[in-house]
């Protein structure tokens, strides 16, 4: 089942071609889709060591390319500064084969992520989380500041958004419960200066190994913003314990704990009702993580 109604399609008879036009030296590679949580991408393993990247949704190509762009710029900054693996850009290719918009290779990590292997128990994994969080946020941002498009900046601008999940959430959540919550949280001053922040630090995103942060994955959103946004993984990936072992190691202020409460109830709101269908393990661990929210609340 499609997880978007505009959906792309991209298989791996497409993808070999691709790669054998546009990129030679590799055409010796056996290709392999790669079956994963994430929602933005189509994956496919090209080699042992590379990891082909489709959009899912269609776009204006000169948009997918500057986006790619910049995505390459950030993953190579966010893998210089990583306490843990993450992978780095390779090539971009061009449409061609009945796929009209570019895409990206890029290094592959081996590994399960948070979905397949999950760490919300351990305080060695919180321990690994939050040095991550810190070593990023010392990272410099040369100057720059939040883009203005997602989550990261002003908590007030997302709430056209969250009525609509309130509204298609409607039989599948508390939403009179749901809806008292945000209130109170879209309000929540900013009181932090902008850091480097991941901006997506979600169970299909990071791996694990033995109980422990073990890598790193889609980092091209890789800028400054709210510093409690990367306090969402606490919220997705964390038990009450360890949580409050990131907390502590993070040294976050009642104020910023709470940013990163709103950032990740704004996430998991979206993430309930959208991939109920398309994307049980998406709907499930979003579904979760508001469990984990209301309880603290």
């Amino acid at each position: 089942m499609a997880m978007h109604s505009d959906q792309l399609t991209v298989d791996v008879g497409t993808v070999r071609r691709l790669v054998d036009k546009q990129f030679p030296r590799w055409r010796a590679l056996p290709i392999r889709r790669v079956r994963a949580a994430g929602t933005v991408n189509a994956i496919f393993r090209l080699g042992e060591d590379l990891a082909a990247r489709f959009p899912l949704r269609p776009q204006e190509e000169h948009r997918v390319r500057h986006w790619l762009q910049a995505e390459a710029a950030a993953m190579q900054e966010f893998a210089d500064v990583s306490v843990v693996p993450a992978p780095r850009p390779v090539a971009v290719g061009d449409p061609g084969d009945g796929y009209p918009l570019p895409w990206s290779i890029q290094t592959w990590l081996p590994g399960n992520d948070a979905t397949v292997e999950d760490p919300s128990a351990s305080t060695g994994f919180a321990q690994d989380l939050a040095t991550l969080i810190a070593r990023l946020r010392s990272a410099d941002t040369r100057g720059r500041t939040f883009r203005g498009a997602g989550r990261g900046g002003h908590l007030r601008d997302h709430d056209e958004w969250m009525e609509t999940c309130f509204r298609e959430s409607a039989g599948l959540l508390d939403v009179t419960r749901l809806r008292a919550m945000w209130a109170e949280l879209r309000i929540l001053p900013e009181v932090d200066a902008e850091v480097m922040c991941h901006g997506d630090l979600i169970p299909p995103n990071m791996l694990v190994r033995g109980g422990r942060l073990a890598g790193v994955l889609d980092s091209g959103g890789f800028a400054a913003a709210d510093p409690a946004l990367d306090l969402i993984g606490a919220w997705h990936l964390l038990d009450d314990n360890p949580r409050g072992v990131l907390r502590e190691v993070l040294r976050c202020g009642d104020v910023q704990w709470q940013r990163g409460m709103a950032w990740a109830f704004e996430q998991a709101m979206g993430l309930v009702w959208y991939y109920a269908q398309s994307n049980p393990i998406m709907s499930t661990f979003g579904r979760r993580t508001l469990q984990r929210l209301t309880h603290a609340w």
